[in-house]
């Protein structure tokens, strides 16, 4: 009822607003589409084929016909529909407030509220000082609204709102003409700074309300876990199946990603200023108002975490001690954001694939001797050896090949990009299509022969198991990585966890629904057993898509739904590019999803909710996805499937489409 009152109803009455467009042509489209839809539904009925439906139409109610002219108008139907879309999402995201309230789902009002009746104070304070949950956005290439466009949608939400026809009408004349097809196909730098504008304008708001929401309900004013909610980025960092993102990408998304975060600082400061107008704070706060204007004008000035925060709590110390405390709320407020986000304001993660590290080793130890032609010509033992024990120090100008120069030249400058953003800028490195446990060990040996040689390596190294075979040998592979004392060293410098990604699009589209998501959950209860054993925490990153056959679903209903023998220590989801503007792309839902990740993760500990599944239960979905396994994989190999996608879908045009800067197919993959 709801839905209907505050979405279809009022989708209704502002889509009427199309008709009255002073366009040419316009009018009679919007007219048209009613008709030719009830036409195309009879048509169907009376066993027409497409193109007698189409033809009738023209004949009978549209007078077209000419080949150009009906072209043209099919044309311009496609443009008059993709607007009404804009509208619908604009209305929709509009009336989300009022629609999760009526969600089954447990916000954290209502988990605070539950964890009071039960009396759990005690174990939720403790669970909320080391939960967290890692938001990680991705690019992808259906993600097709240009800026211009969500810019009309951030305008039109709030006109919404205020039930304002007359600017409504004015913003869905501005709608009909702007182009919603990028003029070019956009680069990764571009995919970059339009996730990045949400970032600014979106999350930097909802994840300090939410964090001050937590604090507040915790009653504890020395609650100080500032992880509880962490942003990681794919934009520029995942090079996985897309020569495009190379190390230059990468350095300018990082500087990207720290001047915006010093114009929200340098925003938030200026507004504080007119507040905090005493005496003693107007010197330091114009030092740092200073100095942030001039980092957000220019990427190559440096200013640390410190440089920041240290001025900070010496205002606040002179506003309790002179000043009573006045705006200390609105300070405090600014100072947790400044400890959340610190200079780097998400985490961007290298991302590549074992296939392509394994070209760069070969290279590698070709140009210094190790091999003639090929790693195999090594023992397990020898290559085990040099990779962690021979000192090597790689120079990109000595090798032709543009992968091994831009993978050198990338974790190169790594160490840079930690001292210009902070460590948490960038120290997670993931290999795709793990199988082994050498897609571990190259990356550990790259780090060390590009700098880290004689320190500890700063980076987690995440193997991505996404494949069934990778996930059937993860045991195997893990276990004899935490039997290597280097790299168990690496592991206990970590702080003793082992982040593991499994499943990602890939698992799904390997071993269909139910098998992939059977697979996954026996991984994960597998490898927390295996890190158990070796005194680590695991940590799983999970892999997901948008839709359910790209591994997404109910993100919340997932984690709710993890067994007891999984390791529960974080939650850490990827969020990919179509999803971001439609379930997180307002500070309203940004921060009701992100609520449900929360207590998914936590409401299973703490409020002794343990989930079991029977050996009858587990027999039978066993069964179930090797039955479906079975199904699946007859039809990929059947000998008409891949010619139907390729002639009967809209496969070969996604490359041709300026939406996405990636292949259309990833070279090795299918």
């Amino acid at each position: 009822a709801e839905f209907k009152k505050s979405v279809q109803n009022k989708f209704n009455i502002y889509n009427s607003l199309f008709l009255n467009l002073p366009y040419s042509n316009i009018e009679n489209v919007g007219m048209l589409i009613p008709l030719l839809m009830e036409q195309s539904q009879k048509g169907l009925k009376d066993g027409l084929n497409p193109k007698e439906i189409i033809e009738a139409f023209f004949n009978g109610f549209a007078d077209l016909h000419t080949e150009q002219d009906r072209i043209d108008f099919m044309f311009r139907i496609i443009q008059y529909v993709e607007r009404q879309v804009v509208l619908y999402d604009s209305v929709e995201d509009a009336a989300f407030p009022k629609l999760q309230q009526h969600s089954s789902s447990l916000s954290l009002k209502d988990y605070f509220q539950l964890v009071e009746k039960n009396n759990s104070w005690d174990a939720i304070e403790k669970q909320l000082n080391n939960f967290s949950a890692r938001i990680v956005l991705t690019a992808h290439p259906t993600q097709f609204y240009t800026p211009a466009v969500l810019d009309i949608i951030t305008n039109l939400r709030t006109l919404i709102n205020d039930n304002n026809i007359d600017e409504i009408d004015i913003a869905l004349q501005q709608l009909g003409l702007t182009s919603l097809v990028n003029s070019k196909k956009p680069t990764p730098l571009d995919e970059a700074k339009n996730i990045i504008h949400t970032l600014r304008h979106v999350y930097y708001d909802a994840i300090g309300d939410m964090y001050t929401h937590i604090k507040s309900s915790v009653g504890n004013a020395q609650f100080d876990n500032h992880d509880i909610v962490k942003l990681g980025f794919w934009p520029g960092g995942d090079r996985d199946g897309n020569p495009f993102v190379t190390a230059s990408i990468t350095k300018e998304v990082m500087n990207e990603l720290r001047v915006t975060l010093m114009k929200c600082y340098y925003n938030e400061l200026k507004e504080l200023q007119r507040k905090l107008s005493f005496k003693e704070i107007l010197e330091p706060i114009t030092n740092l108002r200073n100095t942030l204007y001039e980092a957000m004008f220019d990427a190559t000035v440096h200013v640390a975490y410190q440089d920041i925060i240290e001025p900070l709590i010496h205002i606040r110390q002179l506003l309790v001690a002179n000043y009573h405390g006045l705006y200390l709320k609105d300070l405090d407020l600014f100072i947790d954001k400044v400890k959340i986000f610190k200079t780097h304001f998400a985490t961007i993660d290298i991302r590549q694939d074992h296939s392509m590290h394994t070209v760069v080793m070969q290279a590698v130890l070709k140009k210094y001797g190790y091999i003639k032609e090929s790693i195999e010509e090594l023992t397990q033992q020898q290559l085990i050896e040099i990779l962690l024990q021979e000192s090597i120090s790689l120079d990109p100008n000595d090798f032709e090949e543009d992968i091994v120069k831009d993978t050198i030249v990338n974790i190169s400058q790594l160490s840079t990009i930690q001292e210009n953003n902070g460590e948490q800028g960038c120290n997670r490195y993931i290999i795709s299509n793990s199988e082994d446990m050498y897609s571990v060990l190259y990356v550990f040996a790259l780090f060390r022969w590009c700098g880290w040689e004689n320190r500890d390596i700063t980076f987690d190294i995440i193997p991505l198991f996404e494949t069934m075979k990778g996930m059937d040998d993860s045991r195997a592979t893990m276990e004899q990585l935490f039997e290597l004392e280097a790299y168990r060293k690496h592991v206990a410098f970590r702080n003793n966890k082992q982040t593991i990604m499994l499943g990602f699009s890939d698992g799904t589209k390997d071993g269909g629904y139910l098998k992939a998501n059977w697979s996954i959950l026996k991984t994960k209860e597998t490898l927390s057993e295996v890190c158990s054993q070796h005194d680590v925490a695991a940590i799983f990153f999970d892999g997901r898509g948008g839709p359910p056959a790209r591994g997404g679903g109910k993100t919340h209903r997932f984690y709710a739904a993890q067994t007891s023998k999984v390791a529960n220590n974080e939650i850490q989801l990827t969020i990919q590019g179509q999803t971001i503007t439609s379930t997180y792309g307002t500070k309203e839902q940004f921060k009701h999803n992100s609520e449900q990740l929360l207590t998914a993760g936590l409401s299973n500990s703490i409020l002794d909710k343990e989930i079991t599944i029977s050996q009858d239960s587990r027999s039978l979905i066993e069964e179930l996805s090797d039955l479906s396994f079975k199904k699946y994989d007859a039809l990929k190999h059947h000998d008409k499937f891949m010619p139907y996608l390729e002639n009967m879908s809209t496969l070969k045009y996604y490359t041709k489409a300026n939406i996405g800067s990636r292949p259309g197919k990833r070279g090795h993959k299918a």
